[in-house]
């Protein structure tokens, strides 16, 4: 069975358990993950996701669209522009 095939199989339950020990770094009975499990599984969730769901409703999703509801206008310059990520 290769990859597309593995993906679409896995159940709705089968997604969710992968999702949920990603987040938590362990199995359901506790065990914790590997480094490689955890990113084997987070892969699946990514590759499910997105033959599943729509855009917006996906795993790592960032909402881009222009909004009004940090201020009026002009008082804040720049919110809309592509910035890169700041991890401190």
């Amino acid at each position: 069975m290769d990859y597309q095939q593995l993906l679409k199989s896995l159940t709705p339950e089968v997604y969710e358990n992968l999702k949920r020990a990603v987040e938590l770094g362990k199995w359901p009975n506790g065990e914790s993950l590997t480094p490689q499990q955890r990113e084997t599984c987070l892969q699946a969730v990514i590759a499910w996701d997105a033959l599943h769901k729509p855009e917006q409703e996906r795993v790592g999703y960032i909402h881009s669209e222009k909004h009004d509801h940090c201020g009026d206008e002009g008082e804040v310059t720049g919110l809309d522009e592509p910035r890169p990520l700041k991890w401190s």
